[in-house]
């Protein structure tokens, strides 16, 4: 069974930064995206960012952009995500989440097979 373990979460004033981690374990595709979602209190689950392991394609939402980077440490099997500049409105559960043989469907979050057990990010203003 495949696993996501998140990490790095916390609390941050406005205009700090974050840097989150996602190890996987037991995945053994050879072919694979990794994205992160964030969902707040009320809201539906928002895809942010995400990485393919094809060609290491990065992609974001335009509410991120220039903001978060994601990255990825294959030895490490460990996807990061760098988030500077951050806003209240960011405050959020973020997931990490992977799907086998797939694009970045970051507006689709039921097609990804893999989900990580969450990690808080709160940014006071």
């Amino acid at each position: 069974e495949v696993q996501l373990v998140e990490s790095g979460g916390g609390l941050v004033q406005a205009g700090g930064s974050l840097r989150l981690s996602c190890a996987a374990s037991r995945f053994t595709f050879d072919d694979y995206a990794i994205g992160w979602f964030r969902q707040a209190p009320g809201k539906e689950r928002e895809g942010v960012s995400c990485i393919t392991s094809s060609d290491g394609s990065t992609y974001y939402a335009g509410s991120v952009k220039g903001r978060l980077t994601i990255s990825s440490d294959n030895p490490k099997n460990t996807v990061y995500l760098q988030m500077n500049s951050l806003k209240p409105e960011d405050t959020a559960v973020y997931y990490c989440a992977a799907v086998p043989y797939s694009t970045c469907r970051l507006g689709y979050p039921g097609v990804w097979d893999y989900w990580g057990q969450g990690t808080q990010v709160t940014v006071s203003s």
